[in-house]
């Protein structure tokens, strides 16, 4: 029981990680599209991806230990839940910040 908690749990971080580099990367799109006014957006983009990176990481590694025993099982947990809330957080705001500007 407590080994699929550890991957429900590394699952949600991981649908979350993702979600903030996809979001990244479509912001990153848009703003080589606009040419020289989407520079702020891209600069701002080029800045977050270290934190999409070692969240995605952190949240693909912690999947990768659920299949351990039951310590690793809770570090599996701990990892995860930092990795899902360090993403939802900069998820959020950057959805935030550019929600507005279209």
């Amino acid at each position: 029981m407590f080994d699929l908690i550890a991957v429900l749990v590394a699952v949600v971080a991981l649908v979350a990680a993702l979600g903030h580099t996809a979001y990244l990367a479509l912001l990153n799109s848009a703003a080589r599209k606009r040419g020289v006014s989407g520079n702020p957006v891209a600069e701002y983009v080029r800045g977050r991806w270290p934190v999409a990176g070692v969240t995605t990481a952190g949240a693909a590694l912690a999947l990768l230990l659920t299949s351990g025993g039951g310590f690793l099982d809770t570090v599996a947990i701990l990892l995860a839940a930092g990795s899902g809330a360090v993403a939802g957080s900069s998820l959020s705001k950057t959805v935030e910040r550019y929600r507005g500007n279209r």
